[in-house]
């Protein structure tokens, strides 16, 4: 993004700080379609799991389509925001297959000798919604279209046809092992809401969702407002949007609040928190009880003067009013011009503690485990981090990265990460300390480390957090030192930035490599989640393929079918068209579908 635009990711979410570029090593694998990357850079909780890797059975097809088969693309080419009015989406071709060897070498002949270790996929920023709430800020739109997207109000719809693709696939597409897991990697929710976290864990575990508050014989948000700023696909109102091609669609709203019935998905599932799943508007402090009063009260905000506005989102961009300041004066200033609307206590921010048992709770225990990698011992100190059992011999750690005093940017407390050193050192007989001298733990596991968090390296940065004041904040690098010193890491896996980015941390020892892998969201286009597969070369190398997915909806989209199938396909074309949309969050060809070679510790 250029100039002084303003789009909600990065006034709401994160900085958007791209990756800096290094010289990546990459090669399409011969027979596939081929094409340059857009950027060159591209306490335990365990269920039942294989007792030994697994060989590698070949070029069977996988039991639905991934990105390597067909992959969603705007009728005349281009990505989303790419301009030329409202457009529909068809199915294109496949993605190509980008081997990667800054990290490592590829040698001939391993797709024949390889076996599997861990096979399993990554959700991220679904960002279930209640789009009702009082206390969302779509008025921002005023000053950029980004601000609110048009396609808010199917996330249920959109979520669930996820699942339903995860259901459908079974296995990896590459080495034919069953998904053994989900994990998601945070804001998994958009507003630190009560009734949105109970969505979120129906939508995951299995059960009927109702997307709908306030009100329940009628929709009160800014879709039927007569404000021109915002999509009307009910009326004629010839609004912003639909100047620029967006389409009517009788019956919209009434369809994006009907009940939708969840399957769960049909294999465990692990959860990451993300700043939006813990702070009101993923960046203020949650006890800030004038917000409280406000989301769960009678008054909605549709339109705000525009001086107001730029402080408010000046505020937002540097995150630096994490006690929502300006805010409150704003609600308070114009709270008698708000309009009147259904309250609705299910709309009340959670607490830490909360969040942990609301995940503990038998009833959204789906396939397991119970608690989603939280145990009742993480109520202690209501600590967000884990460690969990991957595969034989594969270890996943989950980070809380948040500010819980109010930030979008994240971090960890030195308490985590000295927690997040030992548990590293329990699982390597062979590491290196701060000076990078040997370290040798003979008690040790020796199992492969995959690392899970929110934030990714770029937006973890250093400040107080008003929680523990007293506790030093480390950022992204302090983080990727950690990590190299320990070879038996091969990968952090994160979301935030809602794009596809792909990035190797090279070390001058190269075992003390390893890949971040930042994944695009499933609220803005792409629309994708990712398949992981981990496998052993048999010649001194690992490799991770990353195989990027769709949810199960049809790519073609009918406007008349208001089905949730439909409303799942719309979600996708809507995010595709959705003015002031980010172009370039697909990533380039070497941030989707890949293999990161990296040498075996």
């Amino acid at each position: 993004m250029t100039g002084s635009a303003i789009n909600r990711r990065h006034f709401l979410l994160t900085s958007g700080a791209a990756v800096a570029g290094t010289g990546a090593a990459w090669t399409a694998i011969p027979g596939q379609r081929s094409s340059a990357p857009a950027s060159p850079t591209a306490k335990t909780a365990a269920t039942s799991r294989p007792a030994a890797p697994r060989p590698v059975t070949r070029r069977a097809p996988p039991c639905a389509a991934t990105t390597l088969e067909t992959a969603a693309q705007l009728r005349g080419g281009g990505g989303g925001g790419s301009g030329g009015g409202y457009r529909r989406l068809v199915s294109g071709p496949g993605l190509p297959l980008v081997v990667r060897s800054e990290l490592a070498a590829p040698a001939a002949g391993r797709q024949d000798r390889r076996t599997a270790l861990a096979c399993f996929v990554q959700f991220t920023d679904l960002h279930v919604a209640d789009v009702q709430s009082p206390l969302r800020l779509e008025y921002l739109r005023a000053q950029a279209p980004g601000a609110w997207r048009p396609q808010e109000a199917l996330s249920v719809a959109g979520s669930v046809s996820l699942v339903e693709q995860v259901n459908a696939l079974g296995r990896g597409p590459h080495t034919r092992s069953p998904l053994e897991f989900v994990i998601t990697t945070g804001d998994n929710i958009d507003n630190n809401s009560s009734i949105e976290l109970e969505w979120f864990l129906r939508v995951m575990s299995g059960g009927r969702i109702t997307p709908d508050t306030g009100d329940v014989t009628s929709y009160e948000g800014v879709q039927d407002s007569g404000l021109p700023l915002y999509w009307h696909p009910d009326d004629s109102l010839r609004d912003n949007d639909k100047k620029l091609g967006l389409p009517r669609i009788p019956g919209f709203l009434e369809a994006a609040r009907r009940p939708v019935t969840s399957p769960g998905l049909g294999i465990p599932w692990y959860s990451t928190v993300g700043n939006h799943d813990d702070l009101p508007g993923g960046c203020w402090a949650p006890d800030e009880p004038a917000l409280t009063d406000f989301v769960t009260g009678a008054r909605k905000l549709f339109t705000v003067p525009d001086s107001d506005l730029a402080a408010l989102s000046s505020a937002l961009k540097t995150g630096d009013d994490p006690k929502a300041e300006v805010l409150k004066g704003i609600l308070s200033a114009y709270a008698p011009k708000a309009r009147t609307v259904t309250a609705d206590e299910r709309r009340k921010p959670f607490t830490p503690y909360e969040y942990l048992t609301a995940h503990l709770d038998p009833a959204y225990a789906g396939a397991g485990p119970v608690g989603h990698g939280y145990t009742a011992a993480n109520l202690d100190g209501d600590r967000m981090y884990y460690s969990f059992k991957v595969a034989e011999d594969v270890i996943g750690i989950s980070l809380d990265t948040t500010y819980r005093s109010g930030h979008y940017e994240g971090s960890l407390g030195t308490g985590q990460l000295r927690w997040l050193e030992r548990t590293l050192a329990s699982h390597s007989s062979r590491s290196y300390d701060a000076d990078g001298r040997l370290v040798r733990n003979t008690g040790a596991d020796d199992a492969r480390v995959l690392v899970f968090s929110h934030h990714n390296s770029p937006t973890m940065q250093r400040r107080p957090d008003a929680t523990d004041s007293g506790e030093e904040r480390h950022d992204g690098e302090e983080l990727i030192a950690l990590l190299s010193r320990f070879p038996n890491v091969v990968a952090w896996i994160n979301g935030h930035s809602h794009a596809n980015r792909i990035t190797p941390h090279a070390h001058p020892t190269p075992k003390r490599s390893f890949w971040e892998v930042n994944t695009a969201s499933h609220v803005d286009y792409p629309h994708h989640a990712r398949v992981i597969e981990l496998v052993d070369n048999q010649d001194g190398t690992l490799s991770l393929l990353t195989t990027l997915i769709e949810s199960a909806a049809p790519h073609r989209t009918d406007f008349e079918d208001l089905s949730a199938v439909g409303l799942a396909s719309l979600y996708r074309e809507l995010s595709f068209n959705a003015p002031g949309v980010r172009e370039g969050l697909a990533g380039g060809a070497a941030d989707g579908n890949t293999e990161l070679l990296v040498p075996r510790p």
